[in-house]
């Protein structure tokens, strides 16, 4: 009920290769799921964390803001890198991007709201 269930295997490393490329001030427009955004779409993250325990993948966002869907976006690609379907270096290409070429939106069953700070 409250996690995303996929059986599939991994490659941590790569995905946390390709996290590492998604940190920073960018255009995040591809993993917005608004197609008529007004406001900006750039973004500042600070930081993605990947956590691996026995049988789960735990992921850490901390930004200065998202847009609409964009964490489960970012997971959507970060699995698709996960599973070889692209290269982590393909992160940088999707800044600015259309939204067609991020990837797939992942359920919101495992997304929980941790902190907000001021």
């Amino acid at each position: 009920k409250y996690c995303y269930r996929d059986d599939t295997q991994y490659d941590i490393a790569k995905m946390r290769q390709a996290a590492e490329l998604l940190v920073g001030t960018h255009d995040f427009s591809a993993f917005c799921a608004n197609k008529h955004m007004k406001k900006s779409t750039v973004r500042c993250i600070h930081s993605i964390d990947i956590q691996e325990t026995d049988n789960e993948l735990v992921f850490y966002f901390t930004g200065n803001g998202f847009l609409h869907h964009m964490v489960r976006i970012m997971v959507g690609t970060l699995l698709e890198v996960g599973r070889a379907e692209r290269c982590p270096e393909s992160m940088e290409e999707l800044f600015g991007a259309e939204r067609a070429k991020a990837g797939r939106l992942v359920p919101s069953c495992g997304l929980c709201l941790m902190e907000v700070t001021y």
